[in-house]
């Protein structure tokens, strides 16, 4: 009789709360069938995410030796052309500069595309490159001076926009401004260069009256290679006038100035310093040898 009522009691006695590791280490039994295979989910996710991250890792370490070989072999490329890494140094430079002084060139490139005081590509010649860009002052009264610029650009990349800053400064001071295009080289000689830049002083000095330019108050304003191309126009036209009284185009009387700005000359004596800069000798000599032929020949 005891032995089964102690039976009975030890059946139906309370059974012992869990441990504290017991109960962290299984969920309760209520919360299981919302996740029913949370912890399965969750090592999937883990395992998705981590081989994403190593596909990513992959192709970030593919682009970067693809681009570093690019550009290695791009550097190898451009050395065996002749241009070294001092080049490519000053080349990286100067896109620096440019990318400095973006805000200024936005706003002069708005005003010389959308400003109503700006006349561009009045033809005065018969070449491809015969043209040239007037800027207006505001006022209309009276008759106004007048700048002939001759723009620079290495005698390879020369440009009557490149002027457009100068005439829009000069036009708010009440003076037109005629920027004279001209062909570069290789498309033409010096010879054609300086022939170009003729016919454009040529221009101003007949036909800019009918803008209200002052012909009397001609001023010819030269920068960099533009600054040699219209010596070299001048001193043509003055050969022409002492020898051949030749006056049917223009005349250098017609002319109340002219300013060279960082003009280069004498050509021969710069050909190691444009060298040391990155226009090499052997492109500079090519059109250097003709200035001089033409030079010659003219005298």
């Amino acid at each position: 009789m005891k032995v089964e009522l102690a039976a009975q009691t030890s059946q139906t006695s309370t059974p012992l709360p869990p441990s504290p590791e017991a109960a962290s280490a299984s969920p309760p039994a209520e919360d299981a069938p919302l996740l029913p295979d949370a912890g399965v989910r969750r090592r999937a996710a883990c395992g998705r995410f981590a081989q994403r991250s190593g596909s990513f890792r992959r192709e970030v370490g593919r682009a970067a030796a693809e681009t570093f070989l690019l550009t290695r072999l791009t550097l190898i490329l451009l050395r065996y052309l002749g241009i070294g890494y001092r080049w490519i140094r000053q080349f990286l430079a100067l896109c620096c500069y440019t990318l400095l002084l973006m805000p200024g060139f936005i706003q002069v490139v708005y005003y010389y595309f959308f400003s109503s005081q700006v006349h561009r590509s009045v033809v005065y010649g018969d070449q491809p490159r015969n043209r040239l860009d007037l800027y207006m002052p505001t006022s209309t009264t009276g008759l106004k001076p007048v700048v002939a610029f001759v723009t620079g650009g290495a005698w390879i990349i020369g440009y009557k926009g490149w002027g457009a800053l100068l005439g829009r400064r000069l036009a708010e001071r009440g003076i037109i401004v005629a920027c004279i295009d001209y062909r570069n080289f290789p498309q033409g000689t010096i010879g054609d260069m300086v022939e170009d830049a003729s016919q454009g002083i040529a221009f101003v000095c007949k036909n800019i009256t009918s803008y209200g330019g002052d012909p009397s108050r001609i001023y010819l304003v030269g920068q960099s290679a533009g600054a040699h191309i219209a010596a070299c126009a001048l001193l043509n036209q003055a050969i022409r006038e002492s020898g051949e009284g030749d006056t049917s185009s223009w005349s250098v009387s017609q002319l109340k100035a002219y300013f060279g700005i960082s003009g280069g000359y004498n050509l021969l004596n710069l050909v190691d310093h444009f060298h040391r800069r990155g226009l090499y000798r052997s492109i500079f000599l090519r059109f250097t040898v003709s200035i001089c032929s033409c030079l010659v020949i003219k005298s």
